[in-house]
């Protein structure tokens, strides 16, 4: 491999290298997507998106998502929205809307002036009201699957919250052997929650988490009482709003997530054979055809 284009860009803080492995030419290691994210030796983000052919004749293209550690994870909501602005100047049948493959189901994303509207699948492992000891006491907690495990916690005041340690233990307890991200609410009003989160794969607070967004909200619905739509505010200031039916038997539909996603800089790096990739000349200007 000479060189990698790829573009760097932001969901509400949630930032992301991406990269168009639509020739499946690029074949990145752990090690190299690691580096890649490194926010001191590398371009730096929370995870890398890597826009492939699909196999399938609903979808337009494949997604591949791999977290900064550089394990690959079923499915990220913010990183979605950027898969779909990045994709919007690439041939597909409609051009108002890109259908893509991940591992958690076919996602389909809408073009809605600045923000991307996406549909996520419907939360699976849905245990409301549960309880247990992680170090603090015993406390109650909510657990949804919305394509990665997560666990809500409501709390008075997302400030005060200890986010890191909590988050960690959380993560690591045999209670959820695959892991989980652990998402941190506060409920402002009937219309609007505030939501911190600790990432499992970044093992530490983000600046925002589309999945934990999305399960925060359908938790503060069923076990709140909040009417959907609801507007979500993230640790990076965007809004994000998440939107979802419920039937007469509390299971959800028609889940959706919409927000910003914008590029920030296009750039190349150069992946040598042994040690380190290193950049190259300097980034490309924004917008510049990668």
């Amino acid at each position: 491999m000479d060189s990698l284009p790829f573009v760097k860009m932001t969901g509400a803080g949630n930032d992301f290298v991406v990269i168009d492995n639509r020739s499946l030419n690029y074949t990145l290691s752990t090690e190299d997507i690691a580096w890649l994210c490194d926010r001191h030796f590398g371009i730096g983000a929370d995870g890398l998106l890597a826009v492939e052919p699909s196999d399938h004749g609903t979808a337009d293209f494949r997604m591949r998502y791999y977290n900064s550690d550089g394990g690959e994870a079923e499915m990220c909501g913010n990183g979605a929205r950027c898969f779909a602005r990045f994709v919007q100047g690439l041939r597909r049948a409609d051009p108002e809307r890109v259908r893509f493959l991940t591992p958690a189901g076919l996602i389909v994303g809408e073009y809605a002036g600045e923000d991307i509207r996406i549909n996520m699948t419907p939360p699976t492992e849905v245990q409301m009201n549960q309880s247990a000891d992680f170090g603090w006491g015993e406390i109650e907690y909510h657990f949804l699957n919305t394509g990665v495990p997560h666990v809500v916690l409501f709390v008075d005041n997302t400030d005060e919250a200890d986010v890191v340690p909590m988050g960690r233990a959380i993560r690591q307890s045999t209670l959820f052997p695959r892991g989980t991200n652990v998402n941190f609410v506060q409920v402002t009003d009937p219309v609007n929650l505030i939501v911190r989160t600790y990432e499992r794969g970044v093992e530490d607070e983000t600046l925002a988490c589309g999945t934990g967004v999305v399960a925060s909200a359908l938790a503060a619905h069923r076990t709140r009482g909040l009417e959907l739509p609801l507007r979500i505010q993230v640790r990076g200031g965007d809004i994000l709003a998440v939107n979802a039916r419920s039937d007469e038997n509390g299971d959800f539909h028609e889940v959706t997530l919409a927000g910003p996603a914008t590029e920030v800089f296009a750039g190349e790096i150069k992946l040598f054979a042994s040690g380190p990739p290193r950049w190259v000349a300097t980034p490309l200007p924004l917008g510049s055809s990668v």
